[in-house]
């Protein structure tokens, strides 16, 4: 025991500075004279350690007068209990708002002494039981009173051990994972609550995920907690009843915010699994699925939340694979960073330089980017995650120790800050506020050392932990390490860490990690393939810094140098070639399908030598070296090989020739058509050569743009097949025997393959795809005669002969002139009737969410605009206008400009827009490597598809001039096609 002698004789000896902290020991009898009263020593010694000694004492007055005759109760146990000593006056020196619960429940101390750590398990049959069978403002009270003593419990624990060190440490994941558990239990409550409340609750069933921190198992004490519902059943109760839980729980514990559903605040509270499916398929953005990165079922139905994270688990694990999704997080990060101001920046503890989100956002990016082949990756929890990569190998070991302790720092400064009143809170406390500093360096643990303050102790680790986060953010979220320039074999490119940064920088590589990758991989070792890539790769960085995509350009360069490694001529003629360096640049920094061409059509790169023999031959002549080679295979899968092999070589030069904007539209759309009817032929020729004794003639006619000889690079091949018998043959026997080469001539055609699919589209046929495959001329005669709908003539007017039996597809084009041409125009029933379905299909067919403006084939002024205006004109008119009587959407345009049916001004406004969709669209599908009706309307692939268009450097000139033209051209439709 001390001796009393030794005592302090001042209540400020134990922190305590207020007038009137003597008055209050006294009156809790824990001070007598000039001396603490004998026995409570411990007391006055935990006291001091409190983060303010002077806010707990009060709480213990205060208390201690709500406890009246109760007092010397909890006075016995504070003497005899050093765990509820330190949760006690950890609480009240703290938080004012668990103070206010305390002291308005001053019975609820005893919830604090149990020595053993507070168990999650038991929080929602605490909460379900203390609102069973309440409803309204009675389940609201319980629910609110329990929420806060547990709340109370968890700051309790977590707080303990500054008060009283012995006590156990409860870590920083302990705290978020216990906070996280608790506002689940509450969830759940409120549910319950809410299904006594909602009539026919039993009529629906409720899935609640969790999204956000509570989803990801690391809630802050005060938050939003963030959910989707997805329901069954009756989806206006499933609302009411989610609806019921959001209040519930907001008016009880925390605010329930479903922003994060699909469409946000402007979409339904409760979709179905099927309509959360849809969504992300179709329309979710790249935030969307890093939000659903911390999805997990915490309420409700359980089978019906299980089969929500099976469906949206593929889909965030497949996010990296979108267009612009690292440039997309960075930006969005970017602009979180923004709406700090500025004056704050640096004490925003959430928001700001160094804080919590650029952790948050540089962990979830390498989780997205690397999981996809990881499966270790798949974790919910920051730190957690951020351990996974650091031990994969994708974070250094040392960096992911230091972002996590870094992290850990920030949230517990976080949850003090919060705690003191229970409010939403993340800025530091400013320099000057002395007071702030001191209790939140008490809070989190700190004390003075090395002759420094412990408010001086936590600025320096506040700004030394921020400083580490911010380095390490900007190392992993945007410019990884630099060091492999050290290894790089080239005086141009052997610099110091910085120098690279800024030479990389200045040429505009948006990762400079992987760029200097690239150039390791390709200048490694001695060999003279190294030296020749050496003496290129200064030239190629500085002409990929002059397209859209430097990045795109140099992967792309690596893959090609890698696949063409042993074939011998190809560095050979990058050094001594330099136009072909200069084309072959452009065209790997804008286009994702040349470079994906090239690794399997080598062949074609030495064209780029040759404007000439790059823009080669007459297009309508195109397919006849490509028919000649093809017909010297009597192997038909050789045939077929042989086929497409040209056909690919044949796209990489039409593609390369576009791009390099040394072809018009027409050899484009001419070349690409007459190329897919030689390999069609071809196909066709071989299958029949092969299967014997023929048993019918079949004719393959063209529809839709391949019809018309206006195929782009993403088109489809529409098509229809006819036969007849041969002598002596039935017309079934015919039909069966054409149906089967026809079928094996698409699955020939359709085979997986590296190359862009072949795919033989057959639904333009009389019954679509209900209908047989292909028919004889009869059957197509005696359909047409009687069954024939005005989309189907519309349809026809587009056919004509591509292959197999000339003279068959002759009659064919004969019998169908009739109908698609009638012989008095149209009835005004008619023109209404295609009015109408023009109209359904505006409505219906455009993709949800798709910008009207910018999609090239349903937009208002695209291609169907102009298509189906011309295509009214024909069928108005082309029984006294033989030149309307074509395939071509451009001659048929032009014959109606002749004829007087349209203005010139008209169809001017017409024309240009069907050229700047039709190659807005063909530049899409040559930036991306894959068909898109929609143009990008911001990134990188934006600017590759505006340099393509010829609006280098200026992409928002493109889109305005794109919206411009297709304006004009939507107001001409409305008058002629629509007549209003």
């Amino acid at each position: 025991m001390t001796d009393p002698a030794r005592l302090p004789t001042s209540p400020a000896r134990f922190g305590l500075t207020e007038a009137r902290s003597g008055e209050h020991l006294r009156a809790a009898g824990w001070w007598e004279g000039r001396r603490p009263s004998e026995g409570n020593e411990p007391i006055l010694v935990a006291l001091s350690r409190s983060p303010d000694p002077d806010l707990a004492l009060r709480g213990v007055d205060r208390l201690r007068v709500a406890l009246g005759d109760r007092w010397s109760e909890l006075d016995g146990a504070l003497r005899d209990g050093e765990a509820l000593r330190g949760r006690l006056l950890a609480v009240l020196g703290s938080s004012t708002a668990l103070s206010d619960f305390l002291i308005a429940n001053p019975d609820r101390w005893h919830g604090l002494v149990d020595p053993d750590p507070v168990d999650p398990a038991a929080f929602a049959p605490t909460l379900v039981a203390a609102v069973d069978g309440l409803t309204g403002a009675d389940a609201v009270r319980a629910l609110r009173l329990e929420y806060r003593a547990l709340l109370c419990r968890i700051a309790a624990d977590d707080l303990a051990h500054v008060v009283e060190p012995e006590q156990r440490y409860v870590s920083y994941d302990e705290v978020t994972a216990l906070l996280s558990e608790l506002a689940v239990a509450a969830l759940r409550a409120a549910l319950d609550v809410a299904a006594r409340q909602v009539p026919r609750s039993d009529e629906c069933r409720l899935a609640v995920i969790a999204m956000g921190k509570c989803g990801a198992r690391e809630l802050n004490y005060v938050s939003d907690v963030d959910v989707v519902f997805v329901g069954e059943g009756d989806l206006a109760v499933a609302t009411r009843l989610a609806g019921a839980l959001m209040q519930v729980a907001g008016q009880a514990c925390f605010e329930v915010d479903a922003a994060l559903r699909p469409e946000g605040k402007a979409g339904a509270l409760v979709r179905t699994l099927d309509g959360h499916a849809t969504y992300y398929q179709r329309w979710a953005r790249t935030w969307e699925f890093q939000a659903l990165l911390k999805a997990r079922p915490v309420a409700g139905d359980e089978e019906l939340g299980a089969r929500y994270m099976d469906v949206v688990r593929p889909l965030v694990w497949t996010a990296a694979e979108r267009e612009n999704f690292v440039p997309d997080v960075q930006a969005m990060r970017r602009r979180v960073e923004d709406h700090v101001p500025v004056d704050l920046t640096d004490r925003e503890l959430k928001l700001g330089r160094g804080g919590l989100r650029d952790v948050e956002f540089a962990v979830q990016l390498l989780q997205l980017v690397h999981g996809r082949g990881d499966e270790e990756l798949r974790i919910t929890t920051t730190t957690q995650a951020l351990a996974a990569l650091g031990r994969g190998g994708y974070v250094g070991r040392a960096d992911a120790a230091d972002f996590g302790r870094a992290y850990r720092f920030l949230r517990t400064l976080e949850h003090r800050l919060q705690l003191q009143r229970l409010l939403r809170t993340h800025l530091f406390p400013a320099d000057d506020d002395a007071a702030g500093l001191r209790w939140l360096a008490r809070a989190a643990g700190l004390q003075a050392e090395g002759g420094q303050s412990e408010s001086q102790v936590l600025l320096a680790e506040f700004r030394k932990r921020a400083n580490q986060v911010r380095r390490l953010h900007e190392k992993l979220f945007y410019r990884p390490l630099l060091q492999a320039v050290a290894n790089v074999p080239t005086e141009a490119l052997r610099l110091t860490t910085s120098q690279a940064a800024a030479r990389l920088a200045a040429l505009g590589y948006a990762a400079p990690d992987g760029a200097l990758k690239h150039i390791e991989a390709l200048t490694r070792g001695v060999s003279r393939r190294a030296r020749i890539q050496t003496a290129l790769l200064p030239v190629l960085l500085d002409l990929f810094a002059t397209t859209p995509d430097p990045d795109r350009g140099l992967l792309a360069y690596r893959k090609v140098s890698e696949a063409l490694a042993e074939t011998p001529w190809y560095l050979r003629l990058l050094r001594d070639e330099g136009t072909v360096v200069d084309r072959l640049a452009a065209l790997l920094g804008t286009s994702k399908l040349v470079p994906d061409l090239l690794v399997r059509a080598p062949e074609v790169l030495p064209l780029l030598a040759d404007t000439d023999a790059l823009v080669g031959r007459d297009p309508m002549t195109i397919g006849n070296p490509l028919r000649s080679a093809v017909s010297r295979y009597s192997d038909l899968d050789r045939a077929v090989t042989a086929a497409r092999s040209l056909r690919r070589q044949e796209l990489l030069r039409v593609a390369s020739a576009d791009l390099l904007g040394l072809v018009p539209l027409r050899t484009v759309c001419v070349s690409l058509s007459e190329v897919w009817v030689a390999v069609l032929q071809a196909a066709l020729d071989a299958v029949v050569r092969s299967s014997g004794e023929p048993l019918a003639s079949i004719a393959v006619i063209g529809m839709g743009r391949l019809g018309g000889r206006e195929l782009g690079y993403g088109s489809d091949a529409d098509v229809m097949f006819v036969c007849e018998p041969a002598a002596g043959v039935s017309d079934p026997d015919a039909a069966r025997y054409a149906s089967s080469v026809v079928e094996q001539v698409r699955r020939l055609l359709s085979a997986p393959s590296q190359d862009p699919p072949l795919q033989v589209d057959a639904d333009l046929r009389p019954e679509g795809r209900q209908g047989p495959l292909v028919r004889t001329l009869d059957s197509y005669r005696a359909y047409y005669a009687q069954w024939a709908e005005l989309w189907e003539a519309q349809a026809l007017l587009r056919a004509r002969v591509i292959g197999g039996d000339a003279d068959l597809g002759a009659r064919f084009i004969g019998m169908i002139d009739p109908v698609r041409y009638p012989a008095k125009g149209l009835d005004a029933n008619a023109v209404r009737e295609i009015r109408r379905i023009k109209a359904r299909v505006e409505a219906e067919r455009l993709p949800r969410g798709a910008d009207p403006s910018t999609h090239t084939k349903l937009g208002r002024g695209g291609l169907a605009d102009v298509e189906w205006t011309v295509q009214l004109l024909q069928l108005q008119h082309s029984f006294e206008v033989p030149g309307l009587r074509t395939p071509s959407t451009v001659r048929g345009l032009r014959a109606a400009t002749e004829a007087g049916l349209v203005s010139p001004d008209d169809s001017s406004a017409l024309m240009d827009a069907w050229v700047m969709a039709t190659r807005a669209r063909n530049a899409v599908m040559l930036v991306r490597g894959k068909a898109a009706d929609q143009l990008p309307t911001v990134g990188r692939d934006l600017a590759a598809v505006a340099s393509a268009m010829g609006h280098a450097g200026d992409p928002g000139g493109f889109l305005d001039a794109y919206r411009r033209t297709t304006r004009r051209a939507r107001a001409v439709v409305e008058r002629i096609f629509y007549g209003s």
